[in-house]
């Protein structure tokens, strides 16, 4: 074998050497009992400013990256259209208003005229009254040959014309009465309306006050989707926010360890951008059901492969005091407790970075 085949041999068996003493230095230390570790990465709640009725975008107000503040305003939708609409709808809660004062006063009048017709009936009856008595009178004489035949036909007549004139007043009254309830009836008609011009009124401007596009919380803008001027239909997505006070780690854990994992347990991350820092976490999630499952399960070995998704969510607080600091996307590994009664390693003690002075208490 010749020199150069021997310096070829020796290369590789330094390469081999080389890349597996990379391989054990690189290859993550072992886990003391009671811990289970799994690659994952930092996710927030994601929320979007969306239009609920459909109109042209006026402004934005903020830009990707921005921080912003539960109510503050992000964004404009041009509202020309509604206040158009306001202004025809107190135009016609003012017609409805007119219309139930006029409706009022015919109530009004239909009461008097009520009033008057009983007062008929009542002179009618008193000259009915008087009619029969006077007719009684001359009947008597007359059976007595006293008064004339004239006369007590005059007297009949004149009762006949009282009961009549009675009847008369009564039918008064009675379309009195009904003439009451017609204006009353009107009355509600047009309460009513104005109470449906009143609701038309706050529909459209709470579709003014919902044109102003505000923050449902504390977040950063992640994604500006539309830009002014775009005409969106309803629902259409203006900005994208993130909730830098609901971020966690998505992890997945294999059988064995998945169901040793309480709810609660505590859960330390390492970002692959900082290792330096060990963020306390807590599981507040684990999966019912495994991913990665197989077609069917019929093994132990196969039982083995099943994996379940795991949360673990950083405390609020951490997050607000640390808010400039936080970013979605980052991979990382997730090492969490199964033992609650397992001392974490020294390298795994919690070590978290100092937030600026100045941005303490953002955002």
């Amino acid at each position: 074998m010749g020199r150069t085949q021997w310096s070829r041999i020796a290369v590789a068996a330094l390469a081999v050497a080389v890349a597996c003493w990379l391989w054990w230095s690189a290859r993550p230390d072992p886990l003391p009992a009671g811990f289970a570790r799994s690659n994952g990465r930092i996710e927030a709640v994601e929320i979007d400013i969306a239009t609920k009725t459909p109109g042209r975008i006026e402004e934005i107000l903020v830009d990707e990256g921005d921080f912003v503040r539960a109510g503050q305003v992000l964004a404009r939708m041009d509202t020309d259209v509604l206040e158009a609409q306001r202004r025809e709808a107190r135009a016609r809660i003012a017609e409805a208003r007119i219309a139930v004062e006029t409706a009022q006063a015919a109530v009004a009048q239909a009461e008097a005229r009520h009033a008057a017709a009983l007062a008929v009936v009542e002179q009618r009856e008193a000259e009915l009254a008087a009619a029969e008595k006077r007719l009684e009178r001359t009947e008597q004489l007359a059976s007595r040959r006293v008064a004339p035949p004239q006369t007590l036909d005059d007297d009949r007549a004149r009762a006949a014309a009282a009961r009549a004139a009675v009847s008369a007043a009564q039918a008064e009254v009675a379309a009195a009465q009904a003439a009451i309830g017609t204006a009353r009836s009107q009355v509600v008609r047009a309460e009513a309306a104005v109470e449906a011009a009143e609701a038309t009124l706050q529909r459209i401007e709470a579709d003014i006050a919902d044109s102003e596009l505000v923050s449902p919380r504390d977040g950063r803008v992640q994604y500006r989707v539309a830009q002014p001027g775009e005409v969106l239909a309803a629902g259409g997505r203006v900005l994208n926010l993130i909730d830098l006070g609901d971020v966690y780690m998505t992890f997945f854990l294999p059988t064995a360890e998945a169901g040793r994992v309480a709810l609660g347990a505590e859960v330390r991350l390492v970002l692959d951008a900082a290792p330096q820092y060990v963020i306390p976490a807590r599981a507040t999630f684990v999966a019912n059901v495994a991913q990665f499952t197989p077609k069917s399960v019929e093994t132990q070995e196969e039982r083995l492969k099943l994996m379940f998704r795991v949360k673990a969510h950083i405390d609020p607080e951490l997050l607000r005091r640390n808010v400039h600091q936080v970013k979605t996307g980052l991979p990382g590994v997730a090492y969490v407790r199964l033992d609650p009664e397992a001392q974490w390693p020294p390298e795994l003690q919690v070590r978290l970075p100092e937030p600026p002075p100045d941005l303490a208490g953002a955002p």
